[in-house]
């Protein structure tokens, strides 16, 4: 059987909010509650394990862990409690961004957009409730990874249906939609992190599943304004890909290969930096000892408080000729985040041992919240704009792939934070996410030309 594609049209639809489609409404706050259950669980789970979970009396109790830790070892070599908890962290976010591949294709071939994301949405539900039973740990943690497959490729590509090809107003939603995941990341830790933090672990887990359930039902509610499923006609042959679509293909890869420098370093906000700011980090403000979980939220704050002034900044220079194009902002993006991991190797260095004041880390979260503005709402709005229409989706969900290996180099990186110099480690990270800069700078003009980048082919020219 041959299927064929017929990509979804933008919505047809007189109802408008902001100058953007209803729809966008329904899938912001559908993203916003996602993002609420997923980061209320993410901020707790390095934590979590590595203050409970492995240890003795406690991981025996975890089905089929002993073999999961065996193959790991097999791999990666001996690890610490640390390191093992890093470790998880990093493939456990890796293959949260690498299942939309699959999750996209089957959008976009078989179950509908539609149906992908409520699936999708269902299953997360299921696995942030598991968390609160530890025997079942490994099996949520299974869950959680394929309801995100589902969802998030595909309804991050209902947004840019939403719009014709050329609409400009596409990089704003796009924006609009980081703006979401943002809202519900910071807002996350601050409840989830902690009800789990000082009143019990599965407290943080089952309000997330509570914020999952809830962004389902928004989903449902808002049905009739979203994108149409794309097409599929199973008689039809398939659809073959043109000689552009194929060197527009090759350069989202280059793209790809690229933003795995970015997510390597952004990656360790979640995952080793939380260990960081337990045991190196002055946490006392007021006489009171700020939470753990809430410098999540500070990181999910400083991008709420910098978006709109980044936006107002990219029309004033729109209006002037001068906003850089897609791969200028994603290149100063990876330039500014390396800047705030060196920030943290500079705050060790100067402290020489004793404990990090607070202000370093705040400068820190502002600086990386900078640059993941310009890049990650970028690069996603590049993948739907410069992606071929028959494999949208796909290319979408191919995208998370980046982060997927990010994650899993930062779970391996996530051993030397206890081997090396705190210093050099942060300082590592930076090399690592800056060095992202000087390929684009290198590449910068093939992949302009490859992904049909007409305004930024017009400004090298001139």
């Amino acid at each position: 059987m041959t299927v064929a594609y017929s990509p979804a049209l933008p919505m047809r639809t007189e109802r408008t909010l902001f100058g953007h489609p209803i729809g966008l409404v329904y899938i912001v706050f559908t993203e916003a509650w996602e993002r609420f259950s997923f980061y209320g669980m993410q901020g707790l789970l390095v934590l979590y394990m590595a203050n409970h979970l492995l240890h003795p009396g406690v991981v025996e109790t975890v089905s089929g862990f002993a073999a999961f830790r065996a193959v790991l070892e097999s791999v990666f070599g001996p690890l610490t409690t640390h390191a093992l908890a890093t470790q998880i962290f990093g493939l456990y976010g890796g293959f949260i961004y690498l299942m939309p591949v699959f999750g996209g294709l089957a959008g976009d071939r078989w179950l509908g957009r539609r149906r992908a994301v409520m699936l999708g949405a269902g299953l997360m539900a299921f696995g942030h409730f598991l968390m609160a039973i530890e025997g079942a740990f490994l099996f949520a943690l299974l869950t959680l990874i394929i309801g995100c497959g589902f969802l998030k490729g595909n309804i991050a590509a209902q947004v840019g249906d939403l719009y014709a090809r050329e609409d400009r107003r596409r990089d704003s939603a796009y924006s609009v939609y980081y703006l979401a995941i943002n809202v519900g990341a910071a807002v996350a830790p601050l409840i989830c992190g902690t009800l789990g933090e000082l009143y019990g672990w599965h407290y943080g887990f089952g309000a997330a599943g509570i914020g999952m359930l809830i962004g389902l039902v928004i989903y449902i509610a808002g049905r009739n304004h979203l994108p149409a499923d794309p097409v599929v006609d199973k008689h039809a042959a398939p659809t073959r890909l043109s000689a552009s679509d194929k060197r527009a293909i090759a350069g989202l890869l280059v793209v790809l290969a690229i933003s795995i420098l970015f997510w390597t370093a952004q990656a360790q906000v979640w995952n080793t930096y939380v260990l960081w700011v337990q045991d190196r980090l002055d946490r006392s403000f007021l006489g009171l000892t700020v939470p753990v979980t809430w410098f999540q939220s500070l990181d999910s704050f400083a991008v709420l408080a910098l978006a709109p002034l980044m936006l107002w900044f990219w029309r004033a220079q729109a209006r002037r000729g001068a906003e850089p194009g897609d791969l200028v902002k994603i290149a100063l993006g990876c330039a500014i985040f390396g800047c705030a991991c060196f920030c943290l190797g500079l705050a060790e260095f100067v402290t020489t041992g004793a404990k990090v004041p607070l202000l370093w880390a705040v400068a820190f979260h502002f600086i990386c919240a900078s640059g993941y503005l310009y890049v990650a709402p970028v690069s996603l709005a590049l993948f739907s704009r410069a992606a071929p229409p028959s494999v949208n989706a796909m290319m979408v969900g191919i995208y998370y792939v980046s982060i997927f290996a990010g994650s899993v180099a930062s779970g391996w990186l996530g051993r030397f934070y206890q081997e090396i110099p705190t210093s050099l480690f942060w300082s590592l990270h930076g090399a690592i996410v800056a060095s992202a800069a000087i390929v684009i700078v290198v590449a910068y003009k093939p992949l302009v030309s490859v992904l049909q980048l007409r305004r930024e082919e017009e400004r090298a020219a001139g």
